[in-house]
């Protein structure tokens, strides 16, 4: 499985032979202005919530590849209006399979508007389960004690998730997101892009190593492999 940072929460999944993207916020992001949009193929694009800063870039990547957007009923309604048709709406709770894995739709403690400011329902994270990796992706979220329901129903091999505090937890509250998460290996994500979420790199990674756990900071256009 290879994963691409383009920047604020959006990352590229290589799953086989399909490509999944999350939350894309790339052409508006001065410090993503390598990352030419054009250039992204995705299979699937996957949004947790409506906020400019995770779905700016969906609908020119979604044209570009007849891409399916997944996300909740009120964002995929949002997105038909505009003409868009290869769409699969989901609301917490509910799972769907598709063809490189599964995708469970989770509760996240955020709110949710699109850009336009339509209501896009409520805000949500995804456990993703592969034929070789669990990861779950928070998307922006509070602590919540909802994640402690997770490990109950899925081996999780990572986590994706919120750093950046103000608008969501901060890396103390995500290492103990990812003890209720019962993961070692975290990804972190929403850090930098502005001004509110600002972090001091080196005191994260030292939080995390108190924590006893592995926090991966990526640097945008930056593969890795897991």
């Amino acid at each position: 499985m290879k994963i691409t940072y383009y920047g604020q929460s959006c990352f590229l999944f290589e799953i086989g032979e399909n490509r999944v993207l999350f939350d894309p916020f790339i052409s508006p992001n001065e410090l993503a202005s390598s990352i030419n949009v054009d250039d992204i193929k995705a299979d699937y694009i996957l949004l947790s919530h409506g906020h400019q800063d995770h779905v700016h870039d969906a609908e020119q990547i979604a044209r570009n590849n007849n891409s399916t957007i997944i996300a909740t009923f009120e964002i995929t309604n949002w997105y038909g209006a505009k003409g868009l048709e290869n769409l699969h709406p989901m609301n917490t709770g509910g799972k769907v399979t598709l063809p490189f894995g599964t995708v469970k739709m989770v509760n996240a403690v955020h709110s949710s508007s699109l850009p336009d400011g339509t209501y896009a329902g409520t805000a949500a994270g995804f456990v993703v389960e592969t034929e070789n990796k669990t990861f779950y992706y928070a998307g922006d979220t509070a602590l919540t004690y909802d994640m402690k329901l997770i490990p109950e129903q899925f081996d999780v091999d990572f986590a994706l998730l919120p750093i950046g505090d103000n608008f969501t937890m901060d890396v103390h509250d995500a290492m103990i997101a990812a003890d209720f998460v019962q993961v070692d290996k975290v990804i972190g994500m929403h850090f930098d892009t502005f001004p509110y979420i600002k972090i001091d790199k080196e005191e994260v990674m030292e939080v995390a190593q108190m924590a006893d756990k592995e926090l991966i900071l990526m640097e945008i256009g930056q593969t890795i492999e897991l």
